[in-house]
């Protein structure tokens, strides 16, 4: 007979996803009630509201694709997108080479600028190949966990305002813990997970669409058989995707709730929760909780000898990377900081795989109990492992920060 789940106790302290806020967790065991109950519509009415302001937008379309935020990003390209389209990448890590891939299912034509990881993409590289290109779409990665870099954003905006070009964001791992504010850097389409900087589990993204990206999808509207009218004349391109198709989901979340799936009762429970708690501190304060405690996580380790990777200054505020010491086995480390102390950190992607931790701050662990005993823990396991730490260093060097 299977046992009741009942998970080990963890601290969440890798690149996500992060333990959740127990307010979250409470959120979602509400009960059930009917998609088109007057409670269900107005808490997803609410949510659009929320999420305006986590965005920093004024969108009407702000809101919620029922899946993981990977289910956010297919649904904006495959909705944008028409075979044949060309898009542009900036790839600076492993979520870069992911927008391309998806972007070439949906059959775009697509070009790419890179640079090495630990690096972000020059605004005038960008903007060579946007001439060069002459994409419909920029589509990037805010922050990339994979390389913990953050690419600045506010010359890209500006960059497809003068040249036409439609400009899409995948803030995963960067909403709510790094500045974004949507409409004032020009972003077209936004979408991003909760496991991240908001606290919640995955399985619900949300997504913003400028006005200019939600009349382009929706010259795309078919209604499905079955439950389109007469007035429900079909658009241009059907979307590839049906459970995908933010034409359609669109209307759902519109004043018409036109059928297209069961919404994610529990999900939408703990995404208006997690915007209710993130809201109700100030996203500046949350920016700046993030910050605070990034660089004394970033004191810390290197307090305790460890070589930061990458470019510190475009880091993201809520993870950091570091080599792992040479000689040290960072696969067994990690296993013994899980066993021993119930506590989890990452390691990398591709070419910094095994080469690098990435110890993130986020979300409800970004606070000073949870950098304090990482560090602590930490440690102990270079200790274990043969690396010579001076004692105490990494706590030290934090609580200067926090002092």
């Amino acid at each position: 007979m299977s046992l009741p789940i009942d998970p080990p106790p963890r601290l969440l302290m890798g690149p996500g996803p992060i333990t959740a806020d127990p307010r979250v967790l409470r959120a979602m065991s509400a009960q059930l009630v009917g998609q088109y109950d007057p409670a269900m519509t107005a808490y997803m009415t609410e949510t659009m509201a929320l999420y305006r302001q986590v965005f920093v937008t004024e969108n009407e379309h702000t809101f919620l694709v029922d899946g993981t935020s990977r289910a956010g990003i297919e649904a904006a390209l495959v909705s944008l997108l028409e075979p044949g389209d060309r898009v542009l990448v900036p790839v600076f890590g492993r979520f870069g080479h992911l927008l391309t891939e998806i972007a070439e299912r949906c059959r775009a034509e697509v070009h790419t600028v890179e640079v090495p990881w630990g690096e972000v993409v020059p605004a005038e590289l960008v903007e060579e190949a946007v001439v060069r290109v002459r994409p419909k779409l920029l589509a990037t990665v805010q922050g990339d966990t994979s390389t913990t870099m953050c690419q600045p954003l506010a010359d890209l905006g500006e960059i497809c305002r003068r040249h036409d070009v439609l400009f899409y964001c995948d803030a995963t791992a960067s909403l709510g813990g790094n500045e974004l504010p949507a409409d004032a850097w020009g972003l077209d389409v936004v979408t991003a997970g909760l496991q991240k900087c908001l606290a919640g589990p995955s399985g619900s993204a949300p997504i913003t669409l400028s006005p200019r990206a939600a009349a382009l999808i929706a010259a795309r509207r078919h209604v499905e058989a079955g439950i389109a009218t007469d007035d429900d004349v079909p658009r241009g391109a059907r979307i590839a995707s049906n459970y995908l198709d933010l034409a359609q989901i669109m209307e759902y979340w519109g004043p018409r709730r036109l059928n297209h799936h069961t919404e994610a009762t529990t999900m939408l429970y703990g995404a208006r929760e997690c915007a209710r708690i993130l809201l109700e501190e100030g996203l500046d304060r949350a920016i700046d909780r993030h910050r605070r405690h990034g660089e004394a996580m970033l004191a810390g380790v290197r307090g305790l000898g460890l070589q930061v990777f990458g470019d510190v200054a475009h880091k993201m505020t809520n993870v950091v990377a570091v080599h792992i010491p040479d000689g040290v086995d960072g696969d067994a480390v990690r296993a013994g900081l899980l066993e021993d102390y119930g506590l989890e950190i990452g390691t990398s992607f591709g070419p910094l795989h095994g080469r690098v931790w990435r110890i993130g701050t986020m979300g409800y662990n970004a606070r000073t109990d949870a950098v304090l005993t990482t560090l602590a823990v930490l440690e102990q396991a270079l200790r274990a492992a043969g690396v010579p730490v001076t004692p105490g260093a990494g706590v030290g060097a934090a609580r200067e920060v926090y002092a």
